[in-house]
This record gives C-alpha cells, sequence and structure tokens, in this order.
C-alpha cells in the first residue's frame, strides 16, 4: 500500500474550531477513532443486567458493534484524505465534512451507550474502563475533526451565526467527474450496494432492544449524511440511472431475500406491512406528487379496497354470503377503490388547493362514519358497524395456502412471510404502474398541472380529465393493497382508517411518508413509509409521544431538506437559492419521472 506526499482534502476553507493545524488535526482525528475501536474490545459494565452483555474482553457486542462500525469507517475515510491508494474513491466530493459526520456518529453512539448504561443501572460507576476509553477516544476525534477546514472555501463565515456556519462547515461540493468504468463493474457496484442496504435494513429491523435500535439509528442517520456529503450516493444515483433494469431487479431480487433473514414472524409482519404502506404512500404519490392535489382521505380508498375484498372473500360475518378466488377479489377491491375515486372526484376536483383538501378530507371522515353506521340498526348491516368484518379467510393460489407455513429451500416461511411476498408482487405492480404513467404523455400532463394549472389549461391540457385520471388511478393503487391488508390482518374495522391517529396507516401519515420521502420520485415514498412505519414500531415505549415526535421530525426536516430525502433536481432548484436569477446552476435533463421530456 503506498501514499502520495499531499493529502486530497481541501485545506483553503475556514475551521469551526481553530485550535490545531491542519494535518495535526487529521492525524489528531484517526488517533482518536483507532483509541475508540480499540476499546470496544474491552468491557464497557461489570454486570450483564445492561442488554447486549458488554461484559466481555475481547469480543464486542450489541452497542459496541455500532461503536465499532463508525469508528472504522471514520479512519477509512480520514486514510482516504491522505491518498491512500485504493480509497479514494470513497471521497469523490467533501473530504473533511465526511469525517466530521463520521465522527460525530461515533461520538453520538458511544455517548448514548455510556448514558443508557448509567441511567438503567445506576450512575457511572458501573462504566468499566473500556466504556472511558472508547468515550474519550470519541469526544477527541469529533473535537478534532471540527478543527479540519471547510470542503467549500470562498465563503467568509465570519459574521455568520452558529448555525450557520456548522451547516457550512459539514457541507461538501459536487463530486468529481466519475472516471468512465465497464458496465458489468458498474453492475457489480448496484448488487453490492443492495446487498449492504439488505443487510442494513435486516439489521435494523431485527434489533432486539429498544437500545440497541436507537443507537443504530443514531448510527445510520449520521453514516448516511456522511456517505451523501462525500459524494458517494451521487455516484451510485448516477449508475443505478443508467442501468435502471439492472437496479429493479437488485431491488427486487434484494427485498425477496429478506423474509429468508428473519428468524422471528414478528419482523417479518413487520415488513409486511411495511410494504403495504408503502405502497399506498406511492399511490398517493400519484396524486400528491405528480399531479399537485392535496389528498386528506386518501386511506378511505385503503378501506374501500379491504371492505370489498372483505365482503367477497368468504368471511364468515360477510352479509353477501360469497367466496370468491383471490384473482377476482383483488379486482373487486381495486374496481370499487375505482368507482369511488371518480365518483368522489369527479364532482369536487374543480376545486383547488385549500377547498379539494377540506373536501378530501370530509370524505375520509365519511366513509368511517358510514361504515360504522352500516350495522343493522343506523343503517343496512352491510359491515357490521363497529365490529367489522372479522374472520376473513386466508388466501389461496394455485393451492398454495398463505395462512400456514411452508418450507422453501431449507428455510420455514409462515403467515406473515408468505403475505410479505404476495406483496412484494403487489408493490412491484404498483412501481411499474407509477413508473410507466409517470413516463407517459398523461404524466408529463400531470406535472404540468401541477407547476402551473392556468399555464396547462391555456396550452390544451384538459385539467380536469387529467386529475381526475390521476385521482381514479391513485384509488386504484390503494385499493389493490387494501385487499391484502385485509387478508393479512383477518379482520377490518373502520377505526383502521382515520385521518391521524399513532397506528399507520392513515391518512396524515401516508402523507407525510410522501413529503418525507420526496414528492414526485419513485423511491422518496417507498423510503419515507418505511422510515414512519418502521420506527414507531420499534419505539413502543414512545407511543404516549408518537404524535409529537412525529410533528417535531416534519418541522426539523422542512428546515434543513424541504425536498425531502429522496429530490428531483426541480425541487432542489425550487428550495435552494442557486445565485442566479434566471438561469439554474444544474440541468434539468436528469429529471426523475414525470419530468423528462418537455410538453404534454
Amino acid at each position: 500500500m503506498t501514499t502520495n506526499t499531499t493529502t486530497r482534502a481541501n485545506d483553503s476553507g475556514t475551521p469551526l474550531v481553530p485550535l490545531l493545524p491542519t494535518p495535526l488535526a487529521r492525524h489528531t482525528v484517526t488517533a482518536g477513532s483507532a483509541i475508540a475501536l480499540i476499546g470496544t474490545f474491552m468491557a464497557w459494565t461489570w454486570t450483564s443486567d445492561f442488554p447486549g452483555d458488554l461484559t466481555v474482553d475481547g469480543y464486542p457486542g450489541g452497542l459496541q458493534l455500532l461503536t465499532l462500525t463508525t469508528a472504522a469507517l471514520t479512519i477509512l475515510f480520514a486514510l482516504s484524505t491522505y491518498g491512500v491508494q485504493g480509497l479514494r474513491w470513497l471521497t469523490p466530493a467533501g473530504t473533511n465534512a465526511p469525517l466530521r459526520l463520521l465522527a460525530l456518529a461515533t461520538l453520538g453512539t458511544t455517548g448514548y451507550t455510556l448514558g443508557a448504561i448509567s441511567s438503567e443501572l445506576g450512575g457511572v460507576v458501573n462504566l468499566e474502563p473500556g466504556a472511558y476509553i472508547s468515550g474519550v477516544g470519541a469526544l477527541i476525534a469529533a473535537i478534532a475533526a471540527f478543527a479540519l477546514p471547510g470542503d467549500t472555501p470562498g465563503t467568509d463565515t465570519t459574521g455568520d451565526n452558529a448555525w450557520q456556519r456548522i451547516r457550512h462547515t459539514l457541507a461538501a461540493p459536487s463530486p468529481r467527474t466519475a472516471k468512465n468504468i465497464p458496465d458489468w463493474a458498474g453492475i457489480l457496484i448496484i448488487v453490492a450496494a443492495f446487498a449492504i442496504g439488505l443487510y442494513v435494513f435486516a439489521y435494523g429491523i431485527d434489533t432486539e432492544y429498544t437500545e440497541l435500535f436507537i443507537g443504530f439509528l443514531i448510527t445510520a442517520v449520521f453514516t448516511f449524511a456522511a456517505i451523501t456529503q462525500a459524494g458517494l450516493l451521487a455516484r451510485l444515483s448516477a449508475l443505478t440511472a443508467q442501468h435502471r433494469t439492472v437496479t429493479l431487479s437488485a431491488a427486487f431480487v434484494a427485498a425477496i431475500c429478506f423474509p429468508f433473514t428473519q428468524s422471528s414472524d414478528e419482523y417479518a409482519l413487520i415488513g409486511a406491512n411495511i410494504l403495504i404502506f408503502a405502497t399506498v404512500a406511492l399511490g398517493l404519490n400519484v396524486v400528491v406528487g405528480l399531479a399537485g392535489l392535496l389528498d386528506l382521505g386518501y386511506v378511505a380508498f385503503l378501506g374501500v379496497g379491504a371492505y370489498a375484498a372483505a365482503l367477497v372473500s368468504g368471511a364468515s360475518t360477510s352479509s353477501l354470503g360469497v367466496h370468491f378466488p383471490f384473482w377476482a377479489a383483488i379486482l373487486v377491491g381495486a374496481g370499487a377503490s375505482l368507482i369511488f375515486g371518480v365518483l368522489i372526484g369527479a364532482p369536487t376536483l374543480r376545486l383547488r388547493g385549500d377547498y379539494l383538501a377540506i373536501v378530501t378530507l370530509g370524505f375520509g371522515e365519511i366513509f368511517r362514519i358510514t361504515m360504522n353506521n352500516l350495522n343493522g340498526n343506523s343503517g343496512p348491516n352491510v359491515t357490521n358497524g363497529s365490529r367489522g368484518i372479522p374472520a376473513i379467510p386466508d388466501i389461496t393460489i394455485f393451492g398454495y395456502d398463505l395462512g400456514i407455513s411452508h418450507d422453501i429451500a431449507g428455510f420455514t416461511l409462515g403467515k406473515p412471510g408468505n403475505y410479505y411476498l404476495l406483496m412484494l408482487v403487489v408493490t412491484l405492480v404498483v412501481v411499474t404502474v407509477f413508473r410507466r404513467s409517470a413516463d407517459s404523455r398523461i404524466g408529463r400532463a400531470w406535472v404540468a398541472i401541477r407547476e402551473d394549472e392556468t399555464a396547462a389549461t391555456a396550452m390544451g391540457i384538459n385539467g380536469f380529465r387529467v386529475k381526475l385520471i390521476a385521482f381514479a388511478l391513485g384509488a386504484t393503487l390503494a385499493g389493490l393493497a387494501g385487499t391484502v391488508q385485509g387478508h393479512l390482518t383477518s379482520t377490518v374495522t373502520p377505526e383502521q382508517y382515520q385521518f391521524a391517529g399513532s397506528v399507520p396507516p392513515n391518512s396524515a401519515f401516508l402523507l407525510a411518508a410522501v413529503i418525507l420521502g420526496g414528492m414526485g420520485t419513485m423511491s422518496g415514498p417507498l423510503i419515507g413509509a418505511s422510515l414512519l412505519y418502521l420506527i414507531p414500531a420499534k419505539l413502543q415505549f414512545m407511543q404516549d409521544y408518537q404524535l409529537l415526535l412525529f410533528g417535531v421530525a416534519l418541522i426539523v426536516l422542512m428546515r434543513l431538506r424541504p425536498e425531502g430525502i429522496v429530490a428531483d433536481r426541480r425541487k432542489k432548484l425550487e428550495f435552494h437559492e442557486t445565485g442566479q436569477l434566471d438561469v439554474p446552476d444544474e440541468s434539468l435533463t436528469d429529471t426523475p419521472v414525470g419530468v423528462t421530456k418537455a410538453g404534454a
């Protein structure tokens, strides 16, 4: 292994904490991270009462593994700034900003662990030397990291407030132009990225106790920010755009592998519910993200599909007394949602903005109240009122009963795993429909309506017709997911379909998933929905404060990244200043679905 004599880091920016010369600060970051890593191989507490058994020397476990991981990544990125051969690809954009974020990840994970041990066991007296060593090493690395210069020189931050200076020191320039690589190498990188993503997701969802999951969240957030500022995410995005078919195939294969990585049906059930939530959010993205229609009662279409399928699936309490095969039941659920979408959209889509939002909110509440009243007393006995329709039989496809366990290639899949795979197929259908429709002529018309309905109408687009198509398509996609949800839960009740509540899916959480992930993008709502379902499911002890924390998270997101986690170029230009009045600093040729072509 050889190194260059000159480091690759840009040293012309202004350090936030100019305590040390730049070379010495970089050496100190590396040394502090190494100390934190060494401490993970020593006991952090003397008793096994703290979950994870952090009492063993020479064998890191539980939260120690997270500190070890972040410390090792910090060292790797530090070596990349030295110009070490074979590691330069780690930092194609920022060099010091990723180091700062990874040092914060190490400090945050280690500090949380030490605090949790002290809180649960009764004071710092329960900490062993290994904990102090890792804590001091992480603190040294974090302080030294902020003594490094910024990656975006040329901006005088002396007159800025502290928050602006922190944001500046964590910013990074655009990545350098990548060298051309063979197609087979690009495909291997995509496959490797999805394999790592599957491992990280499976690890996070399979965490056995709350302390480990919180530590995982701290590690994941700072590490994701670090690889973003390093430019790795931009490089990967360029590769996935170049090999879209391979990307979708790799994502689908990784998703198929997920239930086979789980040893408990509990986590497979969480995965199935995440897919349901994500699929419905993607359907809402058609309405909100592409067409720009604010729908606050969208969860009602999920309920329409679930109720319609439950009534024709042979449930003992069904008032219809019929038992359709699954393919017919799913068509009934989707068709019923489509009809309701047209019936609700036709008289209301001539409204705009807040007025449309109020009408759709009313529809969602009317649906829930109507299902409550169809109980034989207030109205006809169709839905059994608040008791709902229980005992919905499991789905059978070609003799394969999804309600019982099956052995596949040496792995045992229970009911949640079976429904996860079925829901994965439904998600693939919804993703395909979203992608094809967004890239079509009607999809470009949706974007034109979203950006300026008056201008689009003046150009000859029938605004009412294209909005009604978006409303009907979104309702149909929600009905598909509702059909599977009814069979998975075996019961449908009116209280499952509210505007807001502590248990998703509901209209507020669905809308938040679209905004959090990135409106108008294909992967954004899937990521947003996964986060909004997984985090509450793993943090049950925060159930009473869930809505409060949910609101705080949205406020922080809107302040720091209003375009969402996965943002398209148009949203970036809309929410962030470019320094130019008329000409954007980024081309719109590499835009997401729905805005790849001009006109409508």
